[in-house]
């Protein structure tokens, strides 16, 4: 899918939750001029191998959230199914901590208190690819929320991915960031959790806080 038609179909899915965009040239989608901004490009997957949808959120001058999201297929069903993946797991969140639209069906929201503020939590759902897993481990959010209450967070809007990925025959690996780049303490909350079996399948979550406005 060429950039032009990826960015309608991005500003469509704006549109749909009423909210108006403007695109410029280069294919972002900015606000009234302004940010947060958002673009969407697509990379065709080589020799069968899944093609990869980016998404970028500019956030501020030297802020933005870069997002991954393989595509299963060939061409422009690749893109679609891409794009899928992100508006079930990350669309939402953004929309309501970027642009204020909440829709409390599609996430778990909750307030969690990190040092001495009371910070709003958009959590998405562990999105599963592969294996027969019924659920993912309740208490993977519990040792995530434990190991962000020793954090000295800035107060500003953060952004976190947690990765599980299970080999049934092999190794299996946790990963954790914290605003794009690789978060230890919560790599090793994760390593803690007893992940289910259940074949060769990975497990991913998508979560952003921001700070509770008085």
């Amino acid at each position: 899918m060429d950039s032009a038609a990826l960015q309608k179909q991005l500003l469509r899915l704006f549109e749909r939750h009423d909210v108006e965009l403007d695109p410029d040239e280069d294919g972002w989608l900015v606000t009234d001029g302004d940010f947060p901004a958002i673009r969407a490009e697509w990379h065709e997957g080589k020799a069968g191998e899944p093609g990869r949808l980016d998404i970028d959120v500019v956030l501020g001058e030297e802020r933005r959230i870069e997002e991954s999201f393989a595509g299963l297929g060939g061409g422009d069903a690749g893109c679609r199914d891409a794009l899928h993946t992100f508006e079930q797991n990350v669309f939402h969140l953004l929309l309501a901590a970027c642009w204020y639209v909440t829709d409390d069906r599609r996430m778990r929201i909750a307030a969690w208190d990190i040092g001495v503020r009371t910070w709003d939590v958009f959590i998405g759902p562990f999105s599963v690819r592969g294996g027969e897993v019924a659920s993912i481990p309740a208490d993977a959010l519990v040792s995530i929320e434990a190991a962000l209450k020793r954090e000295a967070l800035a107060p500003e809007l953060h952004w976190l991915r947690l990765v599980h990925s299970h080999a049934e025959q092999g190794d299996s690996r946790c990963e954790a960031l914290l605003d794009n780049e690789l978060w230890t303490a919560g790599t090793l909350a994760l390593n803690e959790i007893a992940w289910p079996r259940g074949g060769d399948y990975s497990a991913r979550c998508f979560m952003l806080l921001d700070v509770r406005d008085y």
